[in-house]
């Protein structure tokens, strides 16, 4: 009788837990199934396409217009006075300053004067500027979703800065812009160009680590110098208010491309935890007397793809240790790592036959620094081998930013698709609103949307692409 009565118990447990309810704070409807919180997925629209591979007509010369001349928007107006094919015919920023400042250095690079617009509406009159093709946004991120959505609507491509979105409506409300307007919009993720970055994608699409089952990623920066340089300090603010991964693109995105996700996996689900507050919250009493502080001091998140693979990201930007964006890529048969070391981990017959350099790899430690120096140079992937001299010369992040900003305009200019589309932009976001969701939920697993509205393993692998001329 009393084992009957424990089990009855026992049952009216797990029933109760299964039927609890699960209450998020979530820009879009949710359900909980099968233990995971899932956002809804809106229909696509009647008469609205996918874009997948998307491509527009090539244009001999994109003039654009950037919308946010701060720290990001000002240097990446000089970078494209570098670039060919490029006219910058409109500039914008809330203070009038700035965009004398932008338009005084154009002007002493020979280039002649752009449109000027500022205030807090100015950004608009930019977009229905019918002399701008792009907009390129560097505003703070509570406003790129806004403002990509408004381009898109004038007519224009868009380029916009990390995150592209901060909420899972936001991304939904971009994709659908997109796909309604055949308009490109492309979120501005530097590290994807880095130059280890693009080798050992290079290796991987090559096979020199087997099939790819784990990678990892993270923005370790302590930005205590930096917290004052933004306006209004809008970045503070942000993280004193939200919970989670709140900028999650750095190490996200490097780990998706070598996993072809929404070109062969996707997402399916992640974890996040985050630690308390410690130092965050010291930053936040001292520059603007707020006695709590919502984001942790460190935020892991964990992501299971449908192709059992994993990603995890962390995110710390108050801690003080050494910078680091933690890139690891694991494989059945290889290893490659950039933090805290740079190193390859590879076994011989994955590599060329009839190479004495190449004997020997057993997989299981790093190769010597001579041979790390070979593969680098021998395995530089066909972008980075085309530019990097002129990369280097314009500099900004050892150059990654210049090659990112060179492959956006080879691409509009070609007619090709993006290197990086509107999906990646709301996958690589989302965890902004998910990894909050998840933490507050318990650590519960929250499904990552599949923003391709199941069209994910249409394309066969990640590929840049490339003009046959």
């Amino acid at each position: 009788m009393k084992k009957l009565f424990a089990l009855c118990i026992i049952c009216t447990l797990i029933f109760t837990a299964g039927c609890m309810q699960v209450k998020v704070n979530s820009s879009m409807p949710y359900t909980v199934e099968n233990g995971r919180i899932v956002l809804k997925t809106p229909e696509r629209p009647a008469g609205q396409q996918s874009a997948l591979a998307m491509t527009c007509d090539p244009m001999d010369t994109v003039r654009v217009g950037f919308v946010g001349l701060g720290m990001r928007g000002y240097g990446a107006v000089i970078r494209y006075t570098y670039i060919d094919g490029v006219q910058i015919t409109a500039l914008c920023d809330l203070l009038p300053e700035r965009t004398e400042a932008s338009k005084n250095a154009l002007l002493e690079r020979g280039w002649p004067e752009p449109a000027l617009y500022s205030g807090e509406e100015g950004w608009r009159e930019l977009c229905a500027n019918p002399d701008v093709d792009l907009v390129y946004i560097c505003t703070p991120w509570q406003n790129h979703a806004e403002i990509s959505v408004y381009a898109m609507k004038c007519g224009k491509h868009v380029a916009v800065e990390v995150p592209g979105a901060m909420s899972i409506a936001e991304c939904w409300d971009i994709i659908n812009t997109s796909e309604s307007t055949r308009k490109h919009c492309m979120m501005l993720e530097n590290c994807c160009y880095d130059f280890f970055e693009m080798t050992a994608l290079n290796m991987a699409q090559q096979g020199l680590f087997g099939e790819i089952l784990h990678v990892e990623g993270g923005y370790i920066h302590n930005i205590d110098p930096y917290w004052k340089l933004y306006p209004n300090n809008w970045r503070l603010d942000y993280n004193q208010k939200h919970r989670g991964d709140n900028y999650p693109t750095h190490g996200l995105d490097p780990a998706c491309q070598v996993l072809n996700i929404h070109r062969g996996d996707k997402m399916d689900y992640l974890v996040s935890m985050d630690t308390k507050s410690v130092h965050g919250k010291e930053v936040a009493k001292e520059i603007m007397e707020a006695e709590e502080f919502a984001s942790g001091d460190h935020i892991v998140t964990l992501i299971r793809t449908a192709g059992g693979r994993q990603i995890e990201i962390q995110h710390n930007v108050y801690s003080r240790r050494p910078y680091s964006r933690i890139y690891q890529i694991t494989g059945s048969e290889g290893f490659a790592c950039k933090y805290p070391v740079q190193g390859f981990a590879l076994m011989s017959h994955n590599l060329p036959d009839g190479r004495e350099e190449y004997l020997g790899l057993d997989g299981v430690s790093f190769v010597s620094q001579e041979l790390l120096e070979v593969l680098l140079q021998e395995y530089k992937h066909p972008i980075t081998a085309e530019i990097e001299e002129k990369a280097l010369m314009v500099g900004a992040h050892g150059g990654m930013d210049f090659i990112m900003d060179y492959r956006l305009i080879y691409c509009l200019r070609n007619g090709l698709p993006l290197d990086q589309d509107v999906y990646d932009l709301a996958e690589w976001s989302c965890p902004v609103e998910l990894s909050r969701i998840s933490i507050e939920a318990g650590s519960m697993p929250v499904a990552v949307p599949d923003f391709t509205r199941g069209e994910w393993d249409r394309i066969d692998g990640y590929h840049h692409a490339f003009s046959e001329k």
